[in-house]
């Protein structure tokens, strides 16, 4: 088989990796690319369908279950508000159930309790629980236990 065979071969392969995300068209396009250059080198079919085969089960036995276990894993550092949950903070101006404000990461930050009942003066710590929106939802930091 010619060797633009097996690369317009590799080309439809990836364009279908691209709308599926699968991974294994990706790497049977990679395999069919293996085939193209066995091909341009001048192997005959026989051995370019053995470079295929074999590409194509090494990259599904061995790169693929690799693959997806690393793209499982979440995130290594937390970005942006995220990363400001679990900080101390100090209290501006009196956090109710309804508004304050606080100082967290040396920006001020509207904030309200998490429990609706407890009310933090100026001056308190207080540990970010969550982030909603522009909103810190925190939590006294001397009744943590």
């Amino acid at each position: 088989m010619p060797w633009f065979v097996w690369l317009l071969t590799a080309v439809a392969l990836g364009a279908v990796e691209f709308f599926t995300l699968t991974l294994v068209f990706g790497l049977l396009a990679g395999a069919a690319l293996v085939a193209a250059i066995v091909a341009g080198v001048g192997v005959g079919i026989l051995g370019q369908l053995v470079a295929l085969a074999a590409t194509g089960a090494a990259g599904l036995v061995i790169i693929r279950p690799i693959a997806l276990r690393h793209m499982a894993q979440p995130p290594l550092t937390r970005e942006g508000s995220d990363a400001l949950i679990g900080k101390r903070a100090e209290v501006l101006q009196e956090v109710t159930a309804t508004r304050g404000l606080i100082k967290l990461s040396g920006e001020e930050w509207s904030a309200r309790t998490l429990d609706e009942s407890q009310v933090i003066p100026v001056g308190g710590l207080v540990d970010v629980m969550e982030i909603e929106g522009a909103t810190a939802i925190v939590y006294p930091r001397e009744l943590l236990p």
